[in-house]
C-alpha cells in the first residue's frame, strides 16, 4: 500500500482588513464619546511623575542606569513616549 506524495502547496490567504476595522470600531465604541486622549496622556504623565518622585540617592542611580540602558524612557520636556 503506497500513497502518492504531492509536494504542491495550496495558497491560503485571509484578508483581515475588515476584521481589524471592526475591532478598532469596537474599541472606540467602548471608550465612548467622553474619551479625551490629551487628558489621558496628561494623566499618564502625572502617574509617572508620582511613581518616580521621592527616590532616594540609590534609587535615583538605579533609575538613571535603567534610562541610560534604554529600559526606561528618558523623561523631560519635549520627550514623547515611544
Amino acid at each position: 500500500m503506497s500513497q502518492e506524495s504531492n509536494n504542491a502547496h495550496a495558497v491560503f490567504e485571509i484578508d483581515l482588513t475588515l476584521e481589524e476595522t471592526r475591532r478598532r470600531a469596537a474599541v472606540m465604541a467602548a471608550l465612548g464619546p467622553e474619551w479625551d486622549p490629551p487628558a489621558a496622556l496628561r494623566s499618564e504623565e502625572e502617574a509617572y511623575d508620582l511613581l518616580y518622585s521621592g527616590l532616594d540617592e540609590r534609587q535615583r542611580e538605579t533609575y538613571d542606569m535603567l534610562v541610560a540602558a534604554g529600559v526606561l524612557p528618558e523623561r523631560g520636556p519635549g520627550r514623547a513616549a515611544a
